[in-house]
């Protein structure tokens, strides 16, 4: 049963579109989006149009220690049964819909029974816990590891792995774990009875291979690394395959109808790209969200930073050419809370978000922020471990405002340093971005991305880009459209174009190449020492 509680947290939208004999038959496709902080079950038409969505708000983690984020696996069901259900309260026609597919989270994963019932809470991605510390892989594989620099990069894989921190911390729930699946495998699992999940979502600590699109062949070193036995994964399916269809069961608490396909997708990231019409080398698709991201589709496995994965792309076969900042958007959550109450008492007086006041700070300050520049390590990312942030240039003119556009000229400028990097390893060159996320809503961070990278900045049609990619597999898998290239020209359409300034540009080159680029460096051995001093970050 859901309670009261959980149901008073549903929103919903409804747009369904006046019908016609015509139209009176169109298909629409259902996907189920989970992210960190909400789960929305949306309906899309095949044209890419959003029809009715409902969104569940979540408890994103608990933490049960400093450091620790799980969430229940029960959770996270109840509440993707509330978001359908909300959906025929709106008076969505089920007999148009011809399908569904599922995306959700990266990395975030649970041990399951034979059943398929979580033994152990859901451990999100954000989770910072260790597993103990083991000896060595064995073999060469040590040795390899040490010459290449990689023995610290390879211990770090090894502690953070979920299935190892339940080996060594759970050992009776690891002997019962029969699958350990991520979350979009889990909901597979759930409506279809079926142990399957896409390779698009495998991202996180599984003997997973990034080149191939496969589990890793058994001399791997990833096997002996991971506390994983091959039994213990999910078949494979590629975007666009059927996993099963919706249970007598997942339909009773759905709502779903009984016997609906459910199409393989990817992780959110993918179908993020993947509804923002990157499916091409040429089109760089930024993430404005709590973690940003910098993304290319490639058709060749194509690693922007030594030895950290191409990840699977919503577009079988392809890669997602991947540079995040771990902290990224979330950086305006911490200005809100941190300097905006004026703007958050506005917001509550007039019933709206108070970042939908945040444009009025950036446009009260000039490019450049009067000399104020920030480097975005509000959190220390794999190729930073040691990272913290950084804001220089202070002086006795800067106020709240510069503060704030310089984070989102930092974001901005880091996110250009992640396109360079993959341009210069993939060999390709980037003509106009795609943005989406929440950020992605503001006009002024547009026009920052814009007159930063020199480039058009696209926003994408829908703020609900991750479940139009997902929709996009579904309908490939359905054969509403014959192809992924197909079904991109039908279903994404552009939103608003921002053109670049060519004179803040060339003045945010100079900051960019004389400045931003140094500042890690130059700074680097403090941020080492400022850990010994305080121990912050461990």
């Amino acid at each position: 049963m859901i309670d009261k509680k959980q149901q008073s947290q549903t929103q919903t939208q409804m747009q369904i579109p006046a019908e016609t004999p015509v139209e009176r038959q169109a298909d629409y496709i259902l996907t189920i989006d989970n992210g960190t902080q909400s789960v929305r079950a949306i309906v899309f038409d095949a044209k890419g149009q959003l029809v009715a969505k409902s969104q569940v708000k979540l408890t994103p983690y608990e933490s049960p220690q400093s450091g620790w984020c799980e969430q229940s696996g029960d959770y996270y069901w109840q509440n993707v049964c509330v978001a359908c259900q909300a959906l025929w309260q709106q008076g969505v026609d089920k007999a148009r819909i011809k399908g569904m597919s599922v995306t959700t989270q990266r990395g975030t994963m649970l041990p399951l029974d034979r059943d398929g019932e979580p033994l152990y809470p859901a451990i999100l991605w954000l989770d910072q816990r260790k597993a103990e510390s083991e000896s060595g892989l064995g073999g060469l594989w040590d040795p390899l590891f040490k010459l290449l620099g990689l023995s610290e990069t390879i211990a770090n894989f090894r502690s953070r792995a979920q299935p190892n921190w339940l080996y060594m911390a759970k050992p009776e729930l690891w002997h019962k774990t029969h699958k350990f699946a991520f979350l979009s495998g889990f909901f597979h699992h759930k409506l279809t009875g079926e142990w399957a999940d896409s390779v698009g979502s495998q991202v996180g600590y599984l003997p997973f291979d990034y080149k191939k699109h496969r589990w890793a062949p058994r001399w791997d070193w990833k096997w002996r690394a991971l506390h994983v036995r091959p039994e213990q994964l999910l078949t494979l399916l590629k975007p666009g395959d059927k996993v099963g269809e919706i249970t007598e069961k997942a339909s009773e608490q759905t709502g779903l109808p009984q016997g609906l396909p459910v199409i393989a997708a990817a992780a959110d990231k993918a179908c993020e790209v993947l509804g923002s019409g990157g499916q091409n080398s040429d089109v760089g698709c930024l993430s404005f969200g709590t973690t940003a991201t910098i993304n290319v589709t490639m058709k060749r496995y194509t690693e922007a930073v030594r030895f950290l994965p191409a990840y699977p792309s919503a577009i079988a076969g392809a890669f997602c050419s991947e540079v995040m900042l771990y902290r990224g958007f979330w950086m305006v959550s911490w200005f809100k809370e941190q300097f905006a109450h004026i703007e958050q008492e506005k917001a509550l007086q007039a019933g709206i978000e108070a970042e939908a006041l945040f444009d009025e700070l950036v446009s009260s300050v000039p490019p450049g922020s009067m000399g104020l520049m920030l480097q975005p390590y509000w959190g220390p990312g794999v190729k930073q471990p040691e990272a913290k942030g950084a804001v220089i240039g202070f002086g006795d003119v800067h106020t709240r405002a510069h503060l704030y556009r310089a984070i989102l000229e930092g974001l901005a400028f880091g996110l250009k340093e992640g396109l360079e990097a993959i341009e210069k390893k993939g060999g390709c060159k980037v003509k106009e971005l795609r943005i989406s996320g929440g950020g992605a809503k503001s006009d002024a961070a547009m026009q920052i991305a814009a007159d930063v990278f020199g480039l058009p900045a696209v926003r994408a049609h829908t703020v609900e880009t991750s479940g139009l990619g997902a929709a996009i597999a579904a309908s490939v898998g359905l054969g509403l459209h014959d192809d992924f290239d197909s079904a991109i020209k039908a279903m994404v359409h552009d939103g608003e174009r921002f053109e670049p300034d060519n004179e803040h540009h060339l003045m945010y080159q100079r900051l960019y190449k004389e400045i931003y680029l140094d500042i890690y460096k130059k700074l680097q051995p403090l941020y080492g020492k400022i850990r010994d001093i305080t121990g912050y970050p461990e």
